[in-house]
Protein backbone atom coordinates (compact mmCIF):
# COMPACT_ATOMS: atom_id res chain seq x y z
CA UNK A 1 0.00 0.00 0.00
CA UNK A 2 1.43 3.24 -1.06
CA UNK A 3 1.28 6.49 1.27
CA UNK A 4 -0.87 8.27 -0.63
CA UNK A 5 -3.43 5.22 0.16
CA UNK A 6 -3.01 4.55 3.30
CA UNK A 7 -3.82 8.53 4.58
CA UNK A 8 -7.80 8.31 3.55
CA UNK A 9 -8.26 4.67 4.92
CA UNK A 10 -6.56 5.86 8.35
CA UNK A 11 -9.09 8.94 8.40
CA UNK A 12 -11.71 6.64 7.83
CA UNK A 13 -10.77 4.27 10.48
CA UNK A 14 -10.37 7.11 12.93
CA UNK A 15 -13.33 8.53 12.08
CA UNK A 16 -15.29 5.38 12.51
CA UNK A 17 -13.82 4.95 16.25
CA UNK A 18 -14.92 7.89 16.95
CA UNK A 19 -18.38 7.59 15.21
CA UNK A 20 -18.61 4.47 17.37
CA UNK A 21 -17.53 6.15 21.08
CA UNK A 22 -19.94 8.88 20.18
CA UNK A 23 -22.65 6.57 20.42
CA UNK A 24 -22.79 5.61 16.52
CA UNK A 25 -24.74 9.09 15.63
CA UNK A 26 -27.24 8.34 18.13
CA UNK A 27 -28.60 11.14 20.80
CA UNK A 28 -26.96 9.96 24.16
CA UNK A 29 -29.69 10.46 26.53
CA UNK A 30 -29.32 9.52 30.85
CA UNK A 31 -32.88 7.94 32.02
CA UNK A 32 -31.58 7.72 35.44
CA UNK A 33 -30.59 3.89 37.47
CA UNK A 34 -31.54 0.70 36.42
CA UNK A 35 -34.80 -0.11 38.90
CA UNK A 36 -35.60 3.66 39.36
CA UNK A 37 -38.76 5.69 39.05
CA UNK A 38 -36.97 7.51 36.95
CA UNK A 39 -35.97 5.46 34.10
CA UNK A 40 -39.74 4.09 34.27
CA UNK A 41 -41.18 7.85 33.53
CA UNK A 42 -38.12 8.16 31.08
CA UNK A 43 -39.60 5.13 28.94
CA UNK A 44 -42.48 5.96 29.11
CA UNK A 45 -42.22 9.37 27.85
CA UNK A 46 -40.26 7.91 24.90
CA UNK A 47 -43.34 5.19 24.47
CA UNK A 48 -45.14 9.06 24.40
CA UNK A 49 -42.96 9.60 21.56
CA UNK A 50 -42.56 6.84 19.53
CA UNK A 51 -39.36 6.50 20.05
CA UNK A 52 -37.51 3.11 19.99
CA UNK A 53 -34.47 1.68 21.98
CA UNK A 54 -32.73 1.61 18.73
CA UNK A 55 -33.20 5.44 18.64
CA UNK A 56 -31.08 6.69 21.27
CA UNK A 57 -27.71 5.56 23.49
CA UNK A 58 -29.36 5.02 26.61
CA UNK A 59 -26.72 6.29 29.85
CA UNK A 60 -28.50 4.90 33.11
CA UNK A 61 -27.51 7.39 35.71
CA UNK A 62 -28.22 9.53 38.50
CA UNK A 63 -29.10 12.61 37.82
CA UNK A 64 -25.49 14.29 39.63
CA UNK A 65 -23.78 11.84 37.36
CA UNK A 66 -25.83 12.55 34.15
CA UNK A 67 -25.19 16.26 34.74
CA UNK A 68 -21.82 16.37 34.78
CA UNK A 69 -21.81 14.42 31.71
CA UNK A 70 -24.23 16.91 30.19
CA UNK A 71 -21.65 19.57 31.12
CA UNK A 72 -18.51 17.64 29.43
CA UNK A 73 -20.60 17.08 26.25
CA UNK A 74 -20.41 13.41 26.67
CA UNK A 75 -24.24 13.08 26.58
CA UNK A 76 -27.13 15.29 24.89
CA UNK A 77 -30.10 14.95 26.97
CA UNK A 78 -31.13 14.06 30.76
CA UNK A 79 -34.40 13.17 32.29
CA UNK A 80 -34.68 13.39 36.03
CA UNK A 81 -38.04 13.38 38.54
CA UNK A 82 -36.56 16.36 40.90
CA UNK A 83 -37.55 19.40 42.88
CA UNK A 84 -38.17 22.84 42.30
CA UNK A 85 -35.48 24.79 41.68
CA UNK A 86 -33.11 21.94 41.80
CA UNK A 87 -29.39 22.60 42.82
CA UNK A 88 -27.64 20.48 40.03
CA UNK A 89 -29.04 22.34 37.05
CA UNK A 90 -28.82 25.82 38.14
CA UNK A 91 -25.46 24.60 39.13
CA UNK A 92 -24.85 23.28 35.79
CA UNK A 93 -26.09 26.95 34.36
CA UNK A 94 -23.60 28.33 36.42
CA UNK A 95 -21.07 26.22 34.96
CA UNK A 96 -21.61 26.07 31.26
CA UNK A 97 -24.05 28.89 30.45
CA UNK A 98 -26.41 27.07 28.08
CA UNK A 99 -28.87 24.87 29.93
CA UNK A 100 -32.01 24.70 28.04
CA UNK A 101 -34.86 22.90 29.16
CA UNK A 102 -37.39 20.58 26.89
CA UNK A 103 -40.97 20.40 27.43
CA UNK A 104 -44.00 17.87 26.89
CA UNK A 105 -45.98 18.29 24.16
CA UNK A 106 -49.68 18.12 25.01
CA UNK A 107 -50.58 14.73 22.61
CA UNK A 108 -46.92 13.44 24.94
CA UNK A 109 -48.79 14.71 28.57
CA UNK A 110 -52.08 13.16 27.43
CA UNK A 111 -50.71 9.95 26.63
CA UNK A 112 -48.75 9.85 30.04
CA UNK A 113 -51.80 10.74 31.84
CA UNK A 114 -53.84 7.91 30.47
CA UNK A 115 -51.26 4.87 31.10
CA UNK A 116 -49.63 6.52 34.55
CA UNK A 117 -50.29 8.37 37.86
CA UNK A 118 -48.48 11.62 36.80
CA UNK A 119 -50.63 14.48 36.04
CA UNK A 120 -49.54 17.56 34.13
CA UNK A 121 -47.80 20.63 35.54
CA UNK A 122 -46.17 23.93 35.00
CA UNK A 123 -42.86 25.16 35.28
CA UNK A 124 -42.82 28.86 35.70
CA UNK A 125 -40.03 30.40 34.19
CA UNK A 126 -39.40 32.22 37.66
CA UNK A 127 -38.26 29.32 38.59
CA UNK A 128 -34.74 29.02 36.71
CA UNK A 129 -32.95 32.54 36.11
CA UNK A 130 -32.39 30.75 32.25
CA UNK A 131 -36.08 30.06 31.44
CA UNK A 132 -37.47 32.43 29.25
CA UNK A 133 -40.91 30.98 29.28
CA UNK A 134 -43.30 28.49 31.01
CA UNK A 135 -42.43 24.68 30.94
CA UNK A 136 -45.39 21.71 30.47
CA UNK A 137 -44.20 18.74 31.87
CA UNK A 138 -46.06 16.11 34.36
CA UNK A 139 -45.23 15.68 37.90
CA UNK A 140 -45.75 12.96 40.93
CA UNK A 141 -44.75 12.93 44.45
CA UNK A 142 -42.54 12.07 46.77
CA UNK A 143 -43.34 10.34 49.81
CA UNK A 144 -41.94 8.58 52.35
CA UNK A 145 -42.75 4.17 53.15
CA UNK A 146 -42.16 2.76 56.49
CA UNK A 147 -41.60 -1.10 56.53
CA UNK A 148 -44.32 -2.51 58.86
CA UNK A 149 -41.77 -4.95 59.87
CA UNK A 150 -39.66 -3.60 61.62
CA UNK A 151 -41.60 0.47 62.17
CA UNK A 152 -43.78 -0.18 65.29
CA UNK A 153 -46.90 2.28 65.28
CA UNK A 154 -45.22 4.48 68.20
CA UNK A 155 -42.23 4.58 65.99
CA UNK A 156 -44.35 5.63 62.94
CA UNK A 157 -46.39 8.21 65.06
CA UNK A 158 -42.49 9.58 65.74
CA UNK A 159 -41.23 9.77 62.22
CA UNK A 160 -44.05 11.67 61.28
CA UNK A 161 -44.61 13.78 63.97
CA UNK A 162 -41.00 15.00 63.78
CA UNK A 163 -40.90 15.27 60.53
CA UNK A 164 -43.78 17.76 60.45
CA UNK A 165 -43.30 19.53 63.70
CA UNK A 166 -39.47 20.18 62.80
CA UNK A 167 -39.50 20.95 59.20
CA UNK A 168 -38.62 24.45 59.69
CA UNK A 169 -34.92 23.46 60.87
CA UNK A 170 -34.64 21.28 57.89
CA UNK A 171 -32.52 23.67 55.17
CA UNK A 172 -32.77 21.88 52.08
CA UNK A 173 -35.10 24.32 49.76
CA UNK A 174 -37.39 21.23 49.58
CA UNK A 175 -38.72 21.15 53.34
CA UNK A 176 -40.48 24.20 52.31
CA UNK A 177 -43.43 21.47 51.20
CA UNK A 178 -43.00 19.27 54.18
CA UNK A 179 -45.77 20.96 56.40
CA UNK A 180 -49.43 19.63 57.66
CA UNK A 181 -51.54 20.82 54.70
CA UNK A 182 -49.74 18.61 52.54
CA UNK A 183 -49.00 15.67 54.84
CA UNK A 184 -51.83 13.27 52.93
CA UNK A 185 -51.15 14.26 49.55
CA UNK A 186 -49.73 11.27 47.35
CA UNK A 187 -51.38 9.06 50.05
CA UNK A 188 -54.63 7.92 47.70
CA UNK A 189 -54.38 4.41 47.55
CA UNK A 190 -51.72 3.63 49.46
CA UNK A 191 -52.28 1.57 53.25
CA UNK A 192 -51.29 4.12 55.76
CA UNK A 193 -48.93 3.40 59.05
CA UNK A 194 -51.47 3.19 62.08
CA UNK A 195 -49.16 5.09 63.94
CA UNK A 196 -48.54 7.64 61.32
CA UNK A 197 -52.41 7.77 60.87
CA UNK A 198 -52.69 8.77 65.10
CA UNK A 199 -50.55 11.62 64.37
CA UNK A 200 -52.22 13.17 61.40
CA UNK A 201 -56.08 12.80 63.17
CA UNK A 202 -54.53 14.43 66.26
CA UNK A 203 -53.87 17.36 64.30
CA UNK A 204 -56.80 17.75 62.82
CA UNK A 205 -56.91 15.69 59.11
CA UNK A 206 -58.77 13.70 57.72
CA UNK A 207 -57.58 9.74 57.22
CA UNK A 208 -59.42 7.78 54.54
CA UNK A 209 -56.44 5.19 53.38
CA UNK A 210 -56.69 1.94 54.13
CA UNK A 211 -54.68 0.72 57.46
CA UNK A 212 -51.39 -1.20 57.33
CA UNK A 213 -51.00 -3.84 59.39
CA UNK A 214 -47.88 -4.21 61.35
CA UNK A 215 -45.63 -6.75 62.32
CA UNK A 216 -43.33 -4.53 64.24
CA UNK A 217 -43.38 -4.83 67.96
CA UNK A 218 -42.20 -2.31 69.78
CA UNK A 219 -40.88 -4.73 72.43
CA UNK A 220 -38.08 -6.04 69.94
CA UNK A 221 -37.44 -2.61 68.47
CA UNK A 222 -33.75 -2.35 67.07
CA UNK A 223 -31.95 0.90 67.38
CA UNK A 224 -30.25 0.93 64.30
CA UNK A 225 -32.41 2.36 60.83
CA UNK A 226 -32.00 2.58 57.02
CA UNK A 227 -33.66 5.21 55.19
CA UNK A 228 -33.29 4.54 51.41
CA UNK A 229 -32.82 7.93 49.58
CA UNK A 230 -31.67 8.69 46.00
CA UNK A 231 -28.19 9.22 44.48
CA UNK A 232 -26.10 12.38 45.62
CA UNK A 233 -26.69 14.57 42.92
CA UNK A 234 -30.68 14.46 43.24
CA UNK A 235 -32.49 15.95 45.95
CA UNK A 236 -33.89 12.47 48.23
CA UNK A 237 -30.42 12.05 49.36
CA UNK A 238 -29.55 15.52 50.94
CA UNK A 239 -32.59 16.12 51.99
CA UNK A 240 -33.27 12.42 53.55
CA UNK A 241 -29.87 13.68 55.33
CA UNK A 242 -31.49 16.71 57.15
CA UNK A 243 -34.48 14.40 58.05
CA UNK A 244 -32.46 11.48 59.08
CA UNK A 245 -30.45 14.05 61.30
CA UNK A 246 -33.70 15.56 62.97
CA UNK A 247 -35.25 11.66 63.68
CA UNK A 248 -31.77 11.47 65.36
CA UNK A 249 -31.65 14.76 67.58
CA UNK A 250 -35.23 14.47 68.62
CA UNK A 251 -36.12 10.73 69.01
CA UNK A 252 -33.54 8.85 72.04
CA UNK A 253 -32.56 5.69 71.07
CA UNK A 254 -32.59 5.84 67.86
CA UNK A 255 -30.04 6.03 64.61
CA UNK A 256 -31.26 6.66 61.09
CA UNK A 257 -28.50 6.42 58.32
CA UNK A 258 -29.36 7.36 55.17
CA UNK A 259 -28.36 5.30 52.13
CA UNK A 260 -27.32 6.46 48.66
CA UNK A 261 -29.70 4.33 46.35
CA UNK A 262 -30.86 3.73 42.85
CA UNK A 263 -33.95 5.85 44.71
CA UNK A 264 -37.33 5.05 44.07
CA UNK A 265 -37.59 1.57 42.80
CA UNK A 266 -34.90 0.27 44.96
CA UNK A 267 -36.08 1.72 47.80
CA UNK A 268 -39.55 -0.04 47.65
CA UNK A 269 -37.70 -3.69 46.49
CA UNK A 270 -35.32 -3.09 49.52
CA UNK A 271 -37.55 -2.66 52.09
CA UNK A 272 -39.97 -5.64 50.67
CA UNK A 273 -36.79 -7.91 51.17
CA UNK A 274 -35.80 -6.59 54.57
CA UNK A 275 -32.43 -4.44 53.87
CA UNK A 276 -34.43 -1.28 54.78
CA UNK A 277 -36.96 0.34 57.23
CA UNK A 278 -37.86 3.71 55.32
CA UNK A 279 -37.20 4.80 51.87
CA UNK A 280 -38.24 8.11 49.91
CA UNK A 281 -39.68 7.58 46.87
CA UNK A 282 -42.47 8.54 44.11
CA UNK A 283 -45.82 7.36 45.02
CA UNK A 284 -46.24 5.83 41.29
CA UNK A 285 -44.01 3.41 42.05
CA UNK A 286 -45.22 2.48 45.47
CA UNK A 287 -48.89 2.18 43.90
CA UNK A 288 -47.09 -0.71 41.37
CA UNK A 289 -45.09 -1.95 44.92
CA UNK A 290 -48.77 -2.31 46.62
CA UNK A 291 -50.54 -3.78 43.77
CA UNK A 292 -48.21 -5.87 41.95
CA UNK A 293 -48.22 -3.84 38.78
CA UNK A 294 -45.68 -1.83 36.52
CA UNK A 295 -41.96 -2.30 38.22
CA UNK A 296 -43.21 -4.68 40.42
CA UNK A 297 -45.74 -6.93 38.08
CA UNK A 298 -46.32 -10.35 39.78
CA UNK A 299 -44.19 -9.27 42.73
CA UNK A 300 -46.39 -6.85 45.08
CA UNK A 301 -45.00 -5.23 48.19
CA UNK A 302 -46.59 -6.53 51.22
CA UNK A 303 -44.40 -5.06 53.85
CA UNK A 304 -45.29 -1.23 53.60
CA UNK A 305 -47.36 1.66 54.66
CA UNK A 306 -47.35 5.57 54.11
CA UNK A 307 -45.61 8.04 56.33
CA UNK A 308 -46.07 11.17 54.73
CA UNK A 309 -45.72 13.70 52.08
CA UNK A 310 -41.90 15.37 51.24
CA UNK A 311 -42.24 17.60 48.28
CA UNK A 312 -44.17 17.17 44.66
CA UNK A 313 -41.51 15.37 41.64
CA UNK A 314 -41.84 17.68 38.61
CA UNK A 315 -40.35 15.95 35.77
CA UNK A 316 -37.68 18.20 34.12
CA UNK A 317 -35.51 17.03 30.73
CA UNK A 318 -32.21 19.56 30.54
CA UNK A 319 -29.77 19.57 27.27
CA UNK A 320 -27.83 22.15 26.09
CA UNK A 321 -28.20 24.55 23.66
CA UNK A 322 -24.48 23.07 22.35
CA UNK A 323 -26.39 19.90 21.63
CA UNK A 324 -28.30 21.42 18.67
CA UNK A 325 -31.52 19.78 20.06
CA UNK A 326 -34.73 21.53 20.73
CA UNK A 327 -37.63 19.21 21.22
CA UNK A 328 -37.95 15.38 21.69
CA UNK A 329 -40.02 14.74 18.49
CA UNK A 330 -36.37 15.41 17.13
CA UNK A 331 -35.30 11.97 18.30
CA UNK A 332 -34.86 9.19 16.22
CA UNK A 333 -35.43 11.32 13.05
Amino acid sequence: MTRKSFWPLAIMFVSALFFTACGGGKTNIAIGPAASETQSISRLIMEAYSIKDSDYKKYQEGFGDAADLLQDGNIDISIGILGLPTGSIESLQASTGDVEMLELSNKAIEFIEKNSEYRRYTISAESYEFLNKDIETVTAYAILMANTDTIDEELGYELAKVMIEHAEENTHSQSAHIVLANALNGSEGLPIHPGAKRYYEEKGLTVENTLAELSADADKRKSEFILGTGSQGGTYYPLGGEIANLWNKYMSGLNVTNTETGASVENLASIRDGYQDIGMTVHVPALNAINGTGDFKDNKVENLAFIGHIYPEVVQIITRKASGINSLEEIGN
